[in-house]
């Protein structure tokens, strides 16, 4: 269980927060500055939310005090509503660590509290000199050690102080925050901020003023001047996550941005210098969308100067143990439930299974096999794993029926077979690469590798099944 200190003079804020955020994480409501210095002072909370929200009269009081509490060797997150954005991000970029919007969106706000947790555990952990996990292995936070992976490691570091954009990809859940995260912490930018935005996240009617910025006046409803992302990552980083969402008019935005390094905010005229490091992501298959008109191909070109694919989970088996076990230890901690292994079948279950979701559905499924778990070892039993139930009747099939497999003639197992065989020589005919292969049959590399699997046990069956007739 996460133990937060809320810092916020709205009383109604609690019981909200309380009941939307579950039972992993305990509030602790202070409205004094007194109060909550006596709260960091006695070690009781993991993550501080610092609420701006005040009466006009005690609101300078409350934003010095949320700034003296930053000082705390606990994450803070400052809360602010659109009129306090602006002191908001001045906060995270003195050191608090990270900005959330007024009322919250409940699942970032999670989201936030975990990665400012894992922050907390990470800090109190002593860490000897030989712990160090070796470059080849690792990328700032990323984890694995498989070729694909050393690969990424090799091209986010042949890219770290170069000012040229990177177009980030791979399915979701495969971490590609991640990726530009270590693209950021690990060059000269690494102290300046790093703005993360999810492109598909913003209404098309305010993703132009949400980037660029606006004047006072500028459309209906604006109150004040406000900064942009471009302007609040400075000399920092702009990630842009999910580049394919963006409709055609903003695309033309974005590339006048791109091709004179500079903008302005809506309702002025006043040109500001792009000063922030770019770093594109999408799940989608950009050279297609600009095939059928979606994306523009001068902006395509511009993006994808230096690209890094990440790697599908299903794509890097060997990498399951150890980032299984990494989720075991940290969310242990996070549940206060002590953990110690998983047992050899069950990570085995794990190498085995297709992961439709990548790392973030392996996440969840740690998540609640430690949950579920009655002792400190994880088994097979407390696994949850999603397979469609007519994926599990065609493999249930596959084996029930294996012995009739050359002479069945129904017409769902004459297609699924046919399935088979297509992927398998799609696989030959591009030299062993399933990404590429699963590209060009239009399928997903998860359901590509379950079209293998199927495949394999087909033939390991059979031999099994020939060499029991031949020894009769």
């Amino acid at each position: 269980m996460i133990t937060i200190g809320l810092y916020s003079e709205d009383r109604t804020l609690h019981p909200l927060l309380s009941s939307a955020l579950g039972t992993d994480f305990r509030l602790l409501l202070e409205s004094t500055s007194e109060d909550m210095d006596a709260l960091v002072a006695a070690g009781n909370c993991d993550v501080l939310i610092l609420d701006l929200y005040a009466r006009q009269d005690s609101l300078r009081e409350r934003i010095v005090a949320a700034q003296r509490l930053m000082a705390a060797n606990v994450p803070a997150i400052i809360m602010a509503d659109d009129s306090l954005r602006s002191t908001a991000f001045e906060m995270v970029r003195a050191g608090a660590f990270a900005y959330c919007r007024r009322p919250p969106s409940i699942r970032d706000l999670k989201t936030l509290l975990s990665r400012a947790c894992e922050t907390t555990s990470m800090k109190r952990q002593p860490r000897a000199p030989e712990s160090r996990i070796p470059d080849t292995s690792c990328c700032d936070r990323i984890i694995g050690s498989s070729p694909q992976m050393r690969r990424v490691y090799q091209l986010v570091r042949s890219v770290t102080n170069l000012n040229a954009a990177v177009l980030v990809t791979g399915e979701s859940g495969t971490g590609k925050e991640l990726i530009a995260r270590a693209i950021h912490n690990l060059g000269s930018r690494a102290n300046k901020p790093f703005v993360a935005v999810s492109c598909g996240a913003i209404p098309e009617t305010l993703i132009e003023a949400e980037l660029f910025g606006h004047e006072k006046g500028a459309f209906t409803g604006t109150v004040g001047a406000r900064e942009g992302f471009f302007e609040q990552a400075g000399d920092g980083t702009l990630f842009l996550d999910e580049i394919g969402d963006l409709s055609l008019f903003t695309q033309v935005k974005l590339l006048r941005v791109l091709q004179q390094m500079e903008f302005c905010r809506l309702g002025s005229s006043k040109l500001i210098p792009l000063r922030a490091r770019l770093i594109f992501a999408t799940h989608q298959d950009l050279a297609k969308l600009v095939a059928e008109g979606k994306f523009r191909q001068d902006l395509y070109y511009r993006i994808n100067v230096m690209r890094i694919e990440s790697p599908a989970l299903a794509e890097r088996s060997e990498d399951i143990s150890t980032i299984a076990n990494h989720f075991l230890r940290h969310y242990s901690h996070v549940f206060q439930k002590p953990m110690e292994a998983i047992e050899p079948d069950a990570v085995e279950m794990l190498q085995n299974y297709s992961w439709p979701g990548n790392v973030r559905e392996l996440e969840n499924v740690m998540q609640r096999a430690i949950i579920l778990a009655p002792g400190n070892t994880v088994r097979c039993q407390d696994l949850s794993l999603s397979v469609p139930e007519e994926e599990a009747v065609a493999v249930f099939e596959d084996v029930v029926n294996i012995g009739d497999y050359q002479a069945s003639s129904t017409f769902e197992r004459q297609l699924q077979d046919y399935k088979v065989r297509l992927a398998v020589s799609a696989v030959r005919e591009n030299n062993g690469n399933k990404t590429v292969a699963a590209r060009r049959l239009g399928i997903s590399r998860a359901y590509l590798h379950r079209l293998i699997r199927l495949s394999e046990t087909s033939s390991a069956l059979i031999e099994q099944s020939l060499s029991q007739t031949a020894t009769a």
